[in-house]
């Protein structure tokens, strides 16, 4: 049995909220920077993500997180896949795929229609991973992250 097969996906709780700011800023502050729109949303992610409509996710290994990824209201067919990142003690292992695997399972189980998400050219296992699952580029447009210069879409339809 391999790691990523002891780890089980669960929702959002009070408990664990302060895993998605743990665990995106570990991210942000390895490969780029806390911009001031994340360090919003991860210092109340109640506020900013579940009370719009959202929904986040988290990976426990046994009884510890170790990883996290957010559905983000965008209307009411579409969310933005966000806050996905998985602890550097743990990558390699799958975990982030068995993430984006359950976010599209949910986003399908909501009926919606399109998730998009907002990336990084310079990250090219998170862009092969999401090409894997059916995401494709698409025009930019606007973007409230100074770091994106890729914006990729998934029809669920």
């Amino acid at each position: 049995m391999e790691k990523v097969d002891l780890v089980s996906i669960v929702p959002f709780t009070n408990d664990h909220k302060s895993a998605i700011k743990t665990l995106n800023e570990e991210w942000l502050q390895l490969y780029f920077k806390i911009e001031d729109e994340d360090a919003k949303v991860l210092s109340d992610p109640q506020k900013y993500i579940i009370d719009q409509g959202g929904r986040i996710y988290y990976a426990l290994l046994g009884d510890v997180i170790v990883g996290t990824v957010s559905l983000i209201k965008k209307d009411a067919f579409t969310y933005e896949l966000s806050k996905m990142a998985v602890s550097s003690l743990h990558q390699g292992l799958g975990i982030g795929q068995k993430l984006l695997e359950h976010a599209i399972l949910q986003a399908e189980f909501m009926q919606l229609n399109t998730l998009v998400l907002y990336s990084n050219r310079k990250l090219n296992s998170a862009l092969h991973l999401y090409q894997k699952h059916g995401f494709i580029e698409v025009p930019m447009g606007a973007t409230n992250y100074e770091r994106a210069d890729i914006k990729m879409e998934k029809n669920l339809n």
